[in-house]
């Protein structure tokens, strides 16, 4: 039997998403009041520009007075998509204090504070949910909170920004450079004015931070995952790429060590096989690959960014809110009870590819194979190429850690026969 009182709800934000959720709300209340099982009404939107014409929304409900809106006592959840760091949090605090729950798309805020936002939710007996936080629309948090609860997660990998497998995609295809890849996709409104967050891999790294939290029951916050963006790949790195059969893209990977005592986060540009699921995710899609012990091998795919995509999984935790406030009860909160510590770069294991700008002389190979020998790192192949007194050596190396291949990079910039390391890049999805 259906409840005739309207559960309501607060926007926080009526941009790109905003809208669409507003707008999905609208069309959709007889459907999402029957998946429910009461009426959802829109009671408020705040905005920080009033005057703004919002089609679908009535003027009346639309205010910047977002402290005001949040505090009024009768609304059951707040949906915030306003991003950033502040007001956002506050707005949320406050939310829960005046016995709302809330649904967040906020990755920064979330990777940033989770902890305490969680924290927040469960003293004052209140949900927090932000399926919306990583990779839009595909369903990926309540999968590795809920259904593989009873797994345990080894590794996340994956494309978890649109923009840069935009850019990375156009010049594996295209052979175009960085600056002609990342022009293209910001007239087609993929890269926004100032792509810094995407390109330098601060947008993947919050999502990375959040999936390993999740992931491994482990608290790990932005400050511990490693970021290295994409701006110096070259097309030079894509050939080299092919002739391995491997494409270049910017990854998130979240890692259980092989014992089990650690866990690592980083975000950067890695090859993978073409034979890997994930090089073949083209454009501006997303997917995460997820290997547990009994479950294997799980890949989610589908669009990862986008006013509509986006409010779908907003709508989709609004639904969830709602039923467990009509229910009397919360939803999953926050599972850190393995407290992990997280690892630094420096213990993470995987192969390299290096190419190295040498001297076109007898000796060269036997002096840049000793150095690496001297620093425990083995060398699967090496390919050479000379002219006119110059050359370029690529090396691709077995597994070995980060900090072994620094030492051993720092000793051959030193050989009076290396010119230069002209790029370095991780070798994953093996």
């Amino acid at each position: 039997m259906m409840r005739t009182r309207p559960l309501k709800v607060a926007l926080l934000g009526c941009g790109v998403v905003g809208s669409e959720v507003a707008r999905i709300m609208t069309t959709h209340a007889d459907d999402l009041a029957a998946r429910i099982g009461a009426p959802v009404e829109l009671a408020g939107v705040a905005v920080r520009r009033p005057s703004r014409v919002r089609e679908g929304i009535d003027p009346g409900l639309v205010t910047t007075d977002a402290t005001a809106l949040v505090k009024r006592g009768d609304i059951d959840v707040v949906v915030e998509v306003i991003g950033g760091i502040e007001p956002a949090r506050t707005l949320i605090t406050t939310a829960f204090e005046h016995g709302a729950s809330v649904v967040s798309a906020n990755k920064a805020l979330l990777a940033q504070d989770g902890a305490a936002l969680h924290a927040a939710a469960e003293e004052h007996d209140a949900d927090l949910y932000y399926e919306a936080a990583v990779a839009g629309a595909i369903p990926l948090i309540r999968p590795l909170r809920e259904s593989l609860a009873g797994d345990k997660v080894n590794r996340v990998l994956g494309i978890v920004n649109g923009t840069t497998n935009f850019i990375l995609d156009k010049m594996d295809s295209t052979g175009a450079g960085y600056q002609e890849a990342l022009d293209e996709a910001t007239a087609l409104g993929y890269a926004e004015a100032d792509p810094t967050a995407d390109v330098e891999g601060f947008d993947a790294a919050a999502k990375a931070a959040i999936l390993a939290g999740i992931a491994f029951h482990t608290r790990v916050r932005l400050d511990d995952v490693y970021r290295e963006g994409m701006t110096e790949v070259t097309a030079a790195d894509f050939a080299s790429a092919r002739e391995m059969g491997c494409t270049i893209k910017l990854l998130a990977i979240c890692e259980r060590a092989a014992d089990g005592a650690s866990v690592t986060a980083r975000v950067h540009p890695a090859m993978i096989p073409l034979s890997h699921p994930l090089a073949s995710v083209r454009g501006a899609y997303n997917a995460v690959f997820v290997e547990s012990d009994a479950s294997g091998q799980l890949m989610f795919y589908g669009p990862g960014a986008g006013g509509a995509p986006t409010a779908s999984a907003v709508l989709g935790d609004l639904v969830a809110v709602c039923r467990n406030r009509l229910n009397g009860g919360t939803g999953p909160g926050e599972s850190a009870y393995a407290a992990l510590p997280v690892s630094g770069m420096g213990e993470v294991v995987t192969r390299f590819h290096i190419s190295l700008d040498v001297a076109d002389k007898p000796g060269v190979l036997a002096q840049v194979a000793t150095v690496f020998a001297e620093h425990g790192v083995s060398i699967d192949t090496v390919r050479q190429q000379g002219k006119d007194g110059e050359a370029s050596l690529v090396v691709v190396t077995h597994r070995a850690s980060d900090a072994a291949l620094n030492g051993t990079v720092e000793a051959l910039r030193k050989l009076d026969t290396v010119r230069g390391v002209a790029s370095i890049m991780r070798v994953e999805g093996e």
